[in-house]
């Protein structure tokens, strides 16, 4: 049971750190495209004063464009992994479930075991009582 609850809680603790990667990621997202709007708007400026600075302001756009695609992606695996580990967590729980309705069932089996043992052992005693 306490493996389980180890496992369980590893889990919990892998999920947790996936949705703040997951978070992170978001934001570190949200903050590149926000860059990459403020690029282009400078690319845009930069155009009308001059063509031959074209080049350095596309090199920038395209590593904003590939970290942002690169974000992207990872923000897909990092949900993608979350769910996974949800449901492998529903199905530890699961598990759980059963083994402590069996292990329950076995202690009522174990108590009514122990019950009949003292009744049987209360009957000897009165037979040996009687016998004397």
């Amino acid at each position: 049971m306490n493996k389980y609850r180890g496992e369980l809680s590893e889990r919990e603790r892998e999920l947790l750190l996936i949705r703040r990667a997951s978070g992170a990621k978001a934001s570190q997202l949200a903050h590149m495209e926000k860059m990459l709007q403020e690029t282009k708007g400078m690319l845009d400026k930069k155009n009308e004063m001059g063509m031959d600075k074209k080049a350095c302001g596309d090199t920038m756009v395209s590593e904003l464009e590939e970290k942002v695609q690169r974000s992207k992606r990872d923000r897909r695996n990092s949900l993608h992994r979350t769910q996974l580990l949800e449901s492998q967590m529903k199905t530890v729980r699961g598990e759980l479930v059963d083994t402590l309705d069996h292990l329950q069932a076995l202690r009522d089996k174990l108590r009514r075991s122990q019950e009949k043992a003292e009744e049987r052992k209360a009957a000897m005693e009165r037979l040996t009582a009687e016998l004397r």
